[in-house]
C-alpha cells in the first residue's frame, strides 16, 4: 500500500514537473510527458482496484488541468479522462501477466502509443467543437512526439519504480528483475 502512495505523489509531482519542462524545439515544439508513464507502470503493477484508483486521480488531474470553457462552449469537458486513463490502463493491466514474467518490452512501446491516444483525444475532441479538423506535421509532431519520448523514458522509470517497489516490499513485482 506505501508503494500505491508513493505512485500518488509522484503523479502530482510529475504532473507538476511537466509545467516546467520546456518544450523541444528539434520536435516541432513536442512536450515532454512523465504522468501517463507513471499511470501506466501503476497499471502494470498495481492489483485492479488500486490501477483504477490511479486512473481516476491521474484523470482528476489533467482534467483539473485541461477542461477548457471558452465563452458558453465548453471544448474539453469534465471527466473525459478518467475515462480515457481508465480505458488505456485497463488494456496495460490485461498485459499483466507479461509483466510478472519479467517481459515489459511491450508495455514500454504501449506506454508511448497510449501517451500519443490522449493527446489525439484531446486533439480530437477540441477540432470537433471548433469544426476545424486538420493534420499538419507540426501537428503530427505534438501528438506523436510525446509518444515517442514516452516510450524512450519508459524503461528507466519503470526501472526506478520497480527498484522503488523493491524498497517498499511491494508484493506484485515480476519473477525476474529489470537489471
Amino acid at each position: 500500500m506505501i508503494f500505491f502512495f508513493i505512485l500518488l505523489v509522484l503523479l502530482v509531482v510529475a504532473q507538476i514537473a511537466e509545467f516546467f519542462i520546456p518544450p523541444l524545439d528539434w520536435m516541432y515544439h513536442a512536450h515532454i510527458y512523465i504522468a501517463p508513464v507513471l499511470v501506466f507502470y501503476g497499471a502494470m503493477a498495481l492489483p485492479f482496484p488500486l490501477m483504477l484508483a490511479l486512473a481516476l486521480f491521474a484523470g482528476v488531474l489533467l482534467d483539473a488541468l485541461t477542461v477548457q470553457v471558452i465563452g458558453s462552449k465548453v471544448e474539453i469537458s469534465l471527466g473525459w479522462s478518467i475515462l480515457l486513463y481508465a480505458v488505456l490502463a485497463g488494456i496495460m493491466h490485461g498485459l499483466r501477466p507479461l509483466f510478472i514474467r519479467g517481459r515489459w518490452e511491450v508495455h514500454c512501446v504501449l506506454t508511448g502509443l497510449c501517451t500519443s491516444a490522449i493527446i489525439l483525444a484531446q486533439y480530437l475532441m477540441i477540432t470537433f467543437r471548433r469544426g476545424s479538423l486538420f493534420f499538419t506535421r507540426e501537428v503530427w509532431w505534438q501528438i506523436g512526439g510525446p509518444g515517442l519520448m514516452a516510450m524512450l523514458m519508459a524503461p528507466v522509470i519503470f526501472w526506478m519504480l520497480n527498484w522503488v517497489a523493491r524498497v517498499t516490499r511491494y508484493p506484485y513485482l515480476p519473477e525476474r528483475s529489470f537489471e
